[in-house]
């Protein structure tokens, strides 16, 4: 075994242990600890717990990819998750919080005061929290294949089984405790390899800063990496390729979906207060913006480092058998593909798609194709033209690998490659867990206990949490072997089904004494339905984006989901009779802030 290998072992089991740990030190005794660790967490833990939570594989491992090579585009995942969340922590959660609903279903049922609008709220969270986690268990195990040397369907299935371990033994306390753990770990292994990163590249040691340094090339490190891009038929790193619209509906979809979040919202009641559950906010805001204001800094030193490793102008067209050795370890977990169409034995690095398809490695005699069933392009339509000369690029790059592969394109220290393994391995790891858990207490509390048998024991309903937790983690993993696309793709479907169902009904159950449980009803069935017909049909079905309404994506048809949402509910509740004067007046109360500090879960 070589000397890489013992370090990423090291420091994953290392940071294995210590979570296991945790979850033994800190087992749930009660369905309050299960649910919200029993309300009783530091607002500055609580903070740390929310940023890991909040930061999932999509931030750790996906945001730096696709704003490498998304450019300006890319930019919108950045500004909608975190305008998101300022928005959730400075408009929402304190009201939620002072509700005293520790779910979205639970506050859904009560403030509507229907059962049925309880189980739409279930459909929904179990909906949204199956295509995110989809996107966590595909990050575990794109770590587990390239650090861990296993497939990466061992790799998710050894992820299933650490989730499995501190989620269904701690529930929510375990989780809490756990995530302030990995929250440390992540954040070091982000910002050390971005320190070393920016100081290499360009003499500032913050990313922050190095962005924006000149090279020694007289030129800055975006003006760089635009010179460079044209040489190779790419287009600029700072022009766009998404319209406007669509630039703003995705961002929008992105801000409203982390505001319907049902794993962040849970996180509100874990501490003793209302004004805890403010500070606690401030916190986790503060601990998030370490990481993303990095993230520019890392996507950019990331494209600058591959296109001058793989096909720089020093060594454009270079020999695959003087390729650096991180281009081939890599090969073998898919993340990156090499398919030498004219037979040169050069590796061939420009515009256009390499591979189409999907596959596992192959190998054809000499020539190396990572990506098994992927076919060679020449053209821009993504089908082989034989007519035409060999198409310029051969090299098939995952977005996904930008992240995990920086430290040893940049010839790094070992001990850097195996902390950015641990890291990448917590910020899965630790939304898969709450993500797993708001599933979990979703069926027991809001559709067992709370809809279909309301006798049942404390003990009672802890067993079936547990046990939808571990139905939540086969159904998790399973999508994590059969992804619907990249990590950062998925998760955003995932923010746009919370935008278009949960957004408008959280937001008019607080601000509108009006709304009722028939315009909330209609309103999240519209919402929700139109979104998923919309994503399935343009993900799954093969729709052209010729045919895409106004232009919008289905990462952005949340924006319009919700928009429908509103309205519906609106038009709907007007036709209809208004809630209940104590509903009404429920409403008002939980808009006052006097005594807000004596509010406790329950």
């Amino acid at each position: 075994m070589e000397t890489q290998d013992i370090l990423n072992f090291a420091f994953i089991g290392a940071s294995f242990a210590l979570y296991i740990g945790i979850a033994i030190w800190a087992r749930a005794g009660s369905t309050k600890e299960f649910y919200v660790a029993g309300g009783g967490v530091h607002p500055i833990a609580n903070g740390m717990a929310t940023a890991a939570d909040w930061m999932s594989a999509a931030s750790f491992i996906s945001l730096a990819g696709i704003i490498s090579f998304m450019g300006r585009d890319g930019a919108a995942y950045l500004m909608g998750w975190t305008g998101g969340y300022v928005m959730l922590a400075m408009l929402l959660a304190p009201y939620l919080r002072k509700f005293g609903k520790f779910t979205v279903p639970d506050f859904v049922g009560d403030r509507y005061y229907s059962n049925f609008a309880r189980v739409i709220a279930v459909i929904c969270t179990i909906i949204i929290s199956f295509t995110y986690v989809a996107g966590q268990m595909r990050g575990v195990g794109i770590v587990f294949s390239r650090f861990l040397g296993v497939g990466i369907n061992e790799g998710v299935v050894l992820g299933m089984a650490i989730v499995f371990f501190y989620a269904v033994l701690g529930g929510m306390k375990g989780i809490t405790y756990t995530q302030v753990a990995q929250y440390c770990v992540l954040i070091l292994a982000y910002t050390v390899p971005a320190l070393f990163l920016s100081f290499q590249i360009t003499g500032h040691i913050l990313p922050q800063t190095g962005l924006g340094a000149t090279l020694a090339d007289g030129q800055s490190v975006l003006a760089t990496i635009n010179s460079l891009s044209t040489e190779l038929g790419l287009k600029e790193y700072t022009a766009g390729g998404k319209s406007t619209l669509d630039m703003f509906f995705v961002t929008a979809a992105l801000m409203c979906g982390t505001a319907g979040l049902p794993h962040v919202i849970v996180r509100f009641f874990t501490v003793p207060t209302v004004k805890d559950a403010r500070t606690s906010a401030g916190w986790a805001l503060a601990f998030i913006a370490i990481l993303y204001t990095a993230v520019p800094g890392v996507a950019a030193f990331g494209k600058l480092n591959l296109i001058n490793t793989v096909n720089g102008p020093e060594n454009a067209g270079v020999a695959y058998t003087e390729m650096p050795e991180w281009f081939k370890t890599w090969e073998t977990s898919g993340l990156i593909g090499w398919s030498d169409h004219n037979g040169d034995g050069k590796v061939q690095y420009a515009a256009g798609k390499a591979f189409e398809g999907k596959g596992k490695p192959t190998f054809d005699g000499d020539k190396r194709n990572a990506n098994g069933s992927r076919v060679v392009t020449n053209a821009t339509d993504g089908k082989f033209d034989a007519t035409k000369q060999p198409f310029a690029n051969e090299v098939y790059v995952d977005r996904d690998i930008m992240v995990l592969a920086n430290p040893e394109i940049a010839q790094l220290p070992g001990w850097v490659i195996a902390l950015v393994a641990a890291g990448a391995v917590a910020a899965a790891l630790s939304t898969a867990a709450g993500l797993l858990l708001v599933i979990s207490t979703a069926i027991a509390h809001d559709l067992m206990k709370k809809t279909i048998n309301p006798k049942i024991t404390e003990k009672q309903e802890m067993m079936y949490a547990r046990l939808a937790a571990v139905g939540a983690i086969l159904v998790a993993g399973y999508f994590g072997i059969n992804p619907p696309g990249f990590v950062a793709i998925v998760v955003a479907l995932a923010f746009g089904l919370a935008a278009s169902s949960f957004f408008p009904v959280i937001v008019m159950g607080i601000f509108s004494t009006r709304m009722n449980k028939e315009g909330a009803i209609a309103g999240m069935i519209v919402g929700i339905g139109s979104t998923m017909a919309y994503i399935v049909y343009f993900k799954f079905m093969g729709g052209t984006k010729d045919e895409m309404f106004m232009g919008i994506s289905p990462e952005g048809f949340g924006t319009v989901g919700m928009i429908l949402n509103f309205i519906v509910a609106f038009i709907v509740s007007s036709m209809t009779p208004p809630p209940p004067v104590e509903i009404q007046e429920l409403v008002e109360s939980i808009r006052i802030p006097r005594g807000a500090g004596e509010a406790h879960a329950h």
